[in-house]
């Protein structure tokens, strides 16, 4: 259900609640959060509630560092793990300026921009992720450790899989905040899970995957585990990825799809900076099942792009290079402009590549473009890439390139 203002404040008073969570991302992704009380909530939906902005990464210096949050009521929800006596809600917010401007680092902003762009120009996207992650124990005083919650492998089940109660609870807490999952299971590193869950709009899809990763460090933290998020959090085992999984309706009828992945296999070179963005990420492309190559086929896990076996209003596909430490608002502006730009361009796409590209031999994949090997081949594509720069601001770009500035 989608509130009013209104509808909040009502909401608030009638439900016994006594915490609001006003949260943001910063550049990279990670949420933060200001906890205001009732009497504050029509203040902020009037005004927005000031922050100082100089100490969240992306969002500017000491100089002219107030920014204002203004909290998106359509946005609210309960968060089922704290008390009901004294509920506690969450709503995520646009940043600005004092003035009212919007922020140019909120990349929450700028994936609406991208969505209102693609709806101008008649096409709508949707997008699904599927996060993976690891549990590791934790020591006596409570701080992480590289011991895996358990040895189980893909789709294992208990007693080997320890994971199944935690990936239940998480299940159960997303339904209860109207986030439908689809699908769970171990996957194939030890402690390593899977939660799928429901496509939806661009920016809903991400405002979930951002709660998704809250709910899952939040129900690994009450059952004494660390719940870790790297791309690669064991240099001998299977990475985490990030894989998301799109669609897109064109005018009339049409199916831009084709167009749309022709884009994204255009722009995948200097795109990479943003779906990985950390050095860890480049342990885990080319190797496990995680991409290496700029490549495209039907039901083939080695591929960068694949579509998978479905029709109708299921018929979509899958982008397997980016890691959780990708932004997700971030990621999903800049695969819908690939995609228009692949539909603008009339992009075709490229013979599949039928094959799987983990054993095929060194001069068959000559043939094809790798993704970047590093972090710092990756910020340099960037850097240097046009179509990088006309869609997103300095500010975003020098925070992804800060090397290369």
């Amino acid at each position: 259900m989608k509130y009013s203002p209104e509808e909040v404040i009502q909401f608030v008073q009638e439900e016994d609640v006594k915490f609001i969570r006003l949260a943001f991302c910063d550049v990279y992704g990670k949420q933060k959060n200001i906890t205001i009380m009732p009497s504050q909530l029509q203040r902020a939906f009037t005004y927005g509630v000031a922050f100082d902005a100089s100490a969240i990464a992306g969002f500017g210096g000491e100089v002219r560092s107030d920014l204002f949050l203004h909290p998106d009521p359509a946005t609210l929800i309960s968060l089922p793990w704290r008390p009901e006596n004294g509920r506690v809600v969450r709503m995520f917010c646009d940043v600005t300026h004092p003035d009212g401007t919007p922020l140019d680092s909120d990349t929450r902003g700028l994936l609406k921009k991208a969505v209102a762009q693609a709806a101008q120009e008649g096409y709508a996207f949707a997008f699904g992720s599927e996060m993976e992650f690891y549990l590791f124990q934790t020591d006596e005083a409570g701080n992480p450790t590289t011991q895996p919650y358990d040895q189980a492998g893909y789709m294992d089940v208990a007693p080997e899989d320890k994971g199944e109660n935690i990936r239940r609870e998480i299940c159960m807490i997303l339904e209860q905040m109207g986030i439908q999952p689809e699908g769970s299971h171990h996957e194939e590193g030890p402690g390593q899970n899977e939660i799928d869950f429901r496509y939806s709009d661009p920016l809903t899809a991400a405002d979930n995957a951002v709660t998704f990763c809250s709910i899952v460090k939040t129900v690994a933290a009450h059952n004494g585990l660390w719940a870790d998020f790297s791309p690669k959090p064991l240099s001998n085992r299977a990475g985490s990825g990030l894989h998301i999984n799109f669609s897109v309706k064109g005018p009339e009828g049409s199916d831009p799809l084709p167009h749309v992945i022709a884009g994204l296999l255009d722009q995948a070179y200097p795109l990479t900076a943003f779906l990985n963005p950390t050095a860890n990420s480049y342990l885990r492309l080319g190797s496990s099942k995680a991409p290496g190559y700029i490549t495209w086929s039907s039901e083939n896990r080695s591929q960068l792009i694949r579509i998978p076996a479905a029709v109708g209003e299921f018929r979509r596909a899958e982008l397997r290079s980016a890691d959780p430490a990708a932004n997700p608002y971030l990621a999903f502006a800049m695969l819908i402009y690939a995609g228009l730009y692949g539909i603008k361009q009339g992009l075709t796409l490229p013979a599949p590549a039928d094959f799987n590209l983990y054993t095929a031999p060194a001069g068959v994949l000559s043939r094809y473009r790798r993704l970047p090997t590093c972090l710092e081949e990756a910020m340099s594509a960037a850097w240097e890439s046009k179509f990088v720069t006309q869609h997103l601001p300095p500010s975003v770009v020098a925070a992804y390139c800060r090397r290369r500035g």
